[in-house]
């Protein structure tokens, strides 16, 4: 069960690791973030269709945890648009591979001396588009942090998110990443 008077309360955490560069024709967001938890807790909120859905910006009709054709759901409040969420490489806990519309996420799980380092990259079409993605994984992997804690706050997401601090984020990571934040609302 979600605390409402933690959701409330969120605000975004420091800025994380984050780089992007060319891969190709296209552009690679790689974002990295460190937990204190296990890599098989991790992977399973990477998986799990039961939670999936209190801190990412989709859901998957089945556990992502194998090879095969997925669809993953991106929500954002009442709307639901289903995606192509095939995954291509899952090696359990460490290396998860899917992906979601036209993108390619690659999620890498290693265990360091505190717990691990999640290292997300995502395969994006347009450079432009790497701050204000930046600032949503950065949202959703806090919202993953506090589940994994043990204190959901459920999933902060599409228009909600900008309720809770993603503008600014966006534009730390505009400046960070040397781009220039996007008006989502032109999208």
């Amino acid at each position: 069960m979600t605390d409402p008077d933690a959701r409330r309360d969120y605000r975004p955490g420091p800025l994380r690791h984050v780089e992007a560069s060319p891969d190709g024709t296209r552009w690679a967001l790689t974002f990295v973030r460190d937990f204190t938890h296990s890599a098989p807790a991790l992977w399973t909120a990477l998986t799990d269709p039961g939670e999936l859905p209190q801190w990412a910006p989709y859901t998957a009709d089945r556990d992502l945890g194998s090879v095969g054709p997925a669809t993953l759901i991106m929500v954002d409040g009442q709307d639901r648009i289903e995606l192509d969420g095939t995954v291509t490489r899952a090696d359990a806990p460490h290396v998860l591979e899917h992906a979601w519309g036209d993108d390619v996420l690659l999620w890498t799980v290693e265990a360091t001396d505190s717990g691990t380092r999640l290292t997300l990259r995502h395969t994006l079409d347009d450079q432009r588009t790497a701050a204000m993605t930046a600032a949503g994984w950065h949202m959703c992997l806090d919202v993953a942090e506090a589940l994994l804690d043990g204190n959901p706050i459920g999933p902060i997401v599409g228009a909600d998110a900008m309720n809770y601090g993603w503008r600014e984020l966006d534009e730390q990571y505009s400046e960070r990443l040397g781009v220039e934040p996007i008006d989502p609302t032109l999208q």
